[in-house]
């Protein structure tokens, strides 16, 4: 499945809250969900919608959570089946293992401005993982790694201005950000209440189940 490259203001608005695509747009008037709060469509919130089914709601909270994290559709597969085999409540899993992708830490220790930036700054090379350069954004942190912008990478605009508002988003409890060395530790592994979001993860078990 390809990417969605559309506006993702326009996600939000589907989704009904906001999951943060923006980065600090996010968090002033300018965001959709501010202004619109309403699903998009040429009808706009006049349109009358019809009692969503159950099927409906459990497809929702998935795209919901598939969005959030940005992961199409086959990996999100393949992340529900790895938290079904897993020891521990299935739904918990597999928050736990979307929170633990390097491209969501780099996010939560505020070195990028969204998870979509998150995502492409890795891609990019300008991250280390216990002082080795990773391009994978997938790739499953644990406790004790050690997340730092590459030396050559620190003046970057993006990364700076993204440091400036770290403060609006605070910090996790598992994850330390040394911000003179700009670089942050996994203290621990990520538990569900980490994962600090609308998020029913028991309707995404029963949509799976079907």
């Amino acid at each position: 499945m390809a990417r969605y490259t559309g506006s993702v203001c326009k996600l939000c608005r589907r989704e009904g809250m906001k999951i943060f695509l923006k980065g600090e747009r996010c968090l002033s008037e300018k965001c959709s969900i501010e202004r619109r709060n309403y699903p998009p469509g040429q009808h706009g919130p006049s349109m009358r919608r019809r009692k969503p089914s159950d099927y409906s709601i459990q497809l929702r909270e998935k795209q919901k959570v598939r969005r959030i994290y940005g992961v199409q559709e086959a990996q999100f597969r393949n992340y529900f089946k790895k938290a079904a085999r897993s020891k521990g409540t299935t739904g918990d899993v597999l928050l736990t293992l979307l929170e633990s992708r390097l491209d969501n830490v780099v996010y939560r220790l505020g070195l990028a401005s969204s998870r979509a930036s998150a995502r492409q700054l890795v891609r990019h090379r300008h991250f280390m993982v216990n002082g080795r350069i990773l391009d994978i954004p997938s790739y499953q942190v644990r406790a004790g790694d050690v997340i730092e912008v590459k030396e050559r990478s620190r003046s970057l605009d993006a990364i700076q201005e993204s440091m400036k508002h770290f403060g609006r988003r605070g910090e996790p409890g598992w994850l330390s950000l040394d911000k003179a060395k700009m670089a942050g530790q996994v203290v621990q592994a990520p538990s569900r209440s980490d994962a600090d979001l609308e998020i029913n993860e028991q309707l995404i078990v029963e949509l799976y189940s079907r």
